[in-house]
C-alpha cells in the first residue's frame, strides 16, 4: 500500500473506532471490528482505489463485523479464518457518511481507555499505539522487539481487562479525569522516548514511534489547548525530535549533544517548541512537562556546546526536583551541577543516587559517573565505569559508544 494510504488509515484509525464503539457501546468488540476493516482496506485500496469518503467505507466494514459478531459467535470463526474482501456498498457507505461527518473528536476517550488503571503501563502503551496511533500488532512487536503472538495476546489481555473492568466507551468520572490524564500524557511519553531512545536492539531511534506519539500529543492538544502539561509535552517532544538527524553518524552510532552538527536540527520544529513553551509558560499553571520542555529550550537556543546556558538549565532542573522528584531528574542535575560547579560537585550528586535501588545498577549512572570521572582527570575510575556501563546497556548504539569512549582513554 502507498505511504500516503497508510498514512491516511493510520490518522483514520482513532476517529473509525470512535464511531463504532459508540453505536454499539461496545470498545473490546469494536477494536476487533475496525482492526478487520482496516486489514480489508490494505487489501483492497491499492488495486480498487481510495473511495471517496474512506471514513465511512472503514465505518461501514466495521459495522457489517460487529453485526456479525451479535448475531453469531460462528461468525467470529469464519472471520478468524478467512479476510473480508466484499466491499460495501455504495448504498451502505452513503448512510455510514451521514454518521461520520460528525466534528466530534473521540481521541481522547479512546486515549483514557487504553490507559485505563487496570492495565500495566506496557499493555497501556501497546494499546494505545494500535487502537489509537492505528500501528499493527506486527508494528508494534518490531519496535519492542517481541514475537508478534506475545504482542498479539497481550493486547488481547488489555482488552479483555478492560472489558472486566465494566469499562464502557465514554470520558470517565469528572474526579478520575485528572490522574488518567496523568496516565494519557505518561504514556505518550513513554512512546516517544521509547523511539528516540531505544532501551534495547540495534538502533537507537525508532521514528515510527516518535512520529506516532508527536501526532497524537497534537491532537490531545487540539482537543485540550488550555491544559498546560499537553501544551509543555507537546513543546519537549518537537525540541527534543529537532535533534533526531544529528543524533547519529552514517553508521548508526550515537553522538552525544555536545558534538552534534547543529546545523543538522530541525530549525522549524525549534522555533515551534520554543514558540510554544513561552506562550504555555506565561499562561498555565507550571508543571513537570513544562519544565523539561524549557530545559529542552535552553539547548535548542545556544548555537554551539559552548554557549549554553548551564546554570539556567541547573536551576530548572532543581525545580523539577521540587516538582517530580526522581532519580533521573537528580541524574541530570548532577550533569548540570558539574558543568557549572566542577565535576566533583556532579560526582557527590552521584554518590547519593548510588543508594537509590531505582537506579543503582542502572548503566546510564555508570556513564554518566565515567563522563564526570573523565572530566575530573580520573582517567583510570572513567575507564572502569564505562566498561561497566556498556555491559549493562542493552542498546547496541549506545554500548558501541560507550565502549569507544573507553577505547580512547587507554591510548591516551
Amino acid at each position: 500500500m502507498p505511504p500516503a494510504a497508510e498514512d491516511l488509515l493510520r490518522q483514520l484509525t482513532p476517529q473509525v473506532l470512535g464511531v463504532v464503539a459508540r453505536r454499539y457501546g461496545d470498545f473490546t468488540e469494536a477494536e476487533d471490528a475496525v482492526q478487520e476493516a482496516l486489514l480489508a482496506a490494505a487489501l483492497q485500496w491499492p488495486e480498487q482505489g481510495v473511495p471517496e469518503n474512506p471514513k465511512a467505507w472503514l465505518v461501514t466494514v466495521a459495522s457489517r463485523r460487529m453485526t456479525d459478531q451479535i448475531r453469531s459467535e460462528s461468525a467470529r470463526r469464519r472471520r478468524e479464518e478467512t479476510v473480508y474482501a466484499q466491499s460495501p456498498s455504495d448504498e451502505l457507505v452513503a448512510e455510514a457518511a451521514d454518521e461520520v461527518t460528525e466534528h466530534r473528536d473521540d481521541t481522547l476517550t479512546l486515549l483514557f481507555l487504553c490507559c485505563h488503571p487496570a492495565l500495566s503501563p506496557s499493555s497501556q502503551l501497546a494499546l494505545t499505539l494500535r487502537a489509537v496511533g492505528g500501528l499493527t500488532t506486527a508494528e508494534i512487536a518490531g519496535a519492542f522487539l517481541v514475537p508478534e503472538a506475545t504482542m498479539a495476546q497481550r493486547i488481547s489481555r488489555a482488552k479483555l481487562k478492560i472489558k472486566a473492568a465494566g469499562s464502557t466507551f465514554q470520558p470517565p468520572p469528572a474526579d478520575e479525569v485528572p490522574e488518567r490524564m496523568r496516565v494519557v500524557l505518561h504514556v505518550l511519553y513513554l512512546m516517544f522516548n521509547e523511539g528516540y531512545a531505544a532501551t534495547s536492539g540495534p538502533q537507537l531511534l525508532r521514528a515510527e514511534l516518535t512520529g506516532e506519539a508527536i501526532r497524537l500529543t497534537r491532537a490531545l492538544h487540539r482537543i485540550r489547548p488550555e491544559d498546560g502539561e499537553v501544551a509543555g509535552l507537546l513543546a519537549l517532544m518537537l525540541l527534543t525530535e529537532a535533534r533526531r538527524g544529528a543524533r547519529t553518524g552514517p553508521d548508526g552510532d550515537l553522538i552525544p549533544l555536545a558534538d552534534q552538527d547543529r546545523g543538522q536540527w530541525d530549525a522549524q520544529r525549534i522555533a515551534e517548541g520554543v514558540d510554544l513553551i513561552t506562550r504555555t509558560l506565561a499562561v498555565a499553571r507550571l508543571g513537570p512537562y513544562q519544565v523539561q520542555a524549557a530545559i529542552a529550550a535552553v539547548h535548542a537556543e545556544a548555537p554551539r556546546a559552548e554557549d549554553t546556558d548551564w546554570a539556567q538549565i541547573l536551576s530548572l532542573y532543581q525545580l523539577l526536583d521540587v516538582l517530580a522528584p526522581n532519580p533521573v531528574v537528580l541524574l541530570n542535575q548532577a550533569v548540570a551541577l558539574a558543568m557549572v560547579h566542577g565535576p566533583d560537585a556532579g560526582l557527590a550528586l552521584l554518590d547519593r543516587l548510588a543508594a537509590d535501588d531505582r537506579l543503582a545498577g542502572h548503566h546510564r549512572l555508570h556513564a554518566v559517573r565515567a563522563h564526570l570521572l573523565e572530566m575530573a582527570g580520573d582517567h583510570d575510575g572513567a575507564l572502569s565505569a564505562y566498561h561497566v556501563a556498556a555491559k549493562r546497556t542493552t542498546s547496541l548504539p549506545e554500548r558501541r559508544y560507550l565502549e569507544s569512549r573507553a577505547a580512547r582513554l587507554t591510548t591516551r
